[in-house]
């Protein structure tokens, strides 16, 4: 069977429903999701229920996991936290590399993490979009190879899900990458071939209208 590759994008980020929220975060780059965006995850963990997959690629940003873990939850899968997957590390928008949960802090909230698990990919900050869109794409065909036999899922954020795709596509279709969308690739003799751009979101009770990137 040929190889099928998963892209999703986290559910909403509660500093996007509070803004207020990032004044008195201790960790105010790595928000928790909204309560909405629990409900989205919880229904694109629905969507994706009767889909095989073998292996769950996650960035190790706070609303990614969650987003995540309905998902391994239901098909019996640890989570690969894979930084290559994070967002975009926009100085503009952070003034440093966001700090985000340790292992030890995260394995009481998320028992499905592989410990051992080892990145193909450590993005550094800070970094432009085009950095940001290579980084992605890197890691998406380091994961492919590292992974040929197994169909993956990667779940990251809104320009990651962009860099990932256009890394394993062999031109830039558009990617509409909402909350909680879901992008498919597919391997083909002629390569990867792009069968879902996102843009379907049925599956959500209350779907993204205004994308932003991260």
């Amino acid at each position: 069977m040929p190889q099928t590759v998963w892209l999703a994008r986290h559910g909403n980020r509660i500093d996007f429903v509070n803004p207020d929220w990032f004044n008195t975060a201790p960790q105010p780059y790595d928000p928790h999701l909204s309560p909405d965006g629990e409900v989205q995850a919880q229904e694109l963990a629905q969507r994706l229920a009767g889909e095989n997959i073998d292996r769950i690629l996650v960035s190790p940003f706070l609303r990614a996991l969650q987003t995540a873990q309905p998902i391994a939850q239901h098909h019996h899968l640890p989570l690969h936290i894979e930084p290559g997957l994070s967002e975009w590390l926009n100085g503009e928008w952070m003034d440093a590399m966001p700090e985000t949960r340790s292992l030890e802090e995260l394995i009481p909230q998320f028992p499905e993490i592989d410990r051992n698990y080892t990145p193909v990919l450590i993005p550094t900050f800070p970094e432009t979009q085009e950095q940001l869109l290579a980084r992605a794409g890197e890691a998406a065909r380091r994961l492919v190879a590292r992974f040929p036999d197994q169909n993956l899922l990667f779940v990251g954020h809104g320009a990651s899900v962009v860099g990932a795709a256009w890394g394993l596509l062999a031109d830039r279709p558009k990617i509409h990458a909402s909350l909680c969308c879901l992008v498919e690739l597919r391997q083909t003799p002629k390569g990867w071939q792009l069968q879902r751009d996102g843009s379907d979101t049925g599956y959500l009770t209350h779907p993204q209208t205004q994308v932003r990137l991260h």
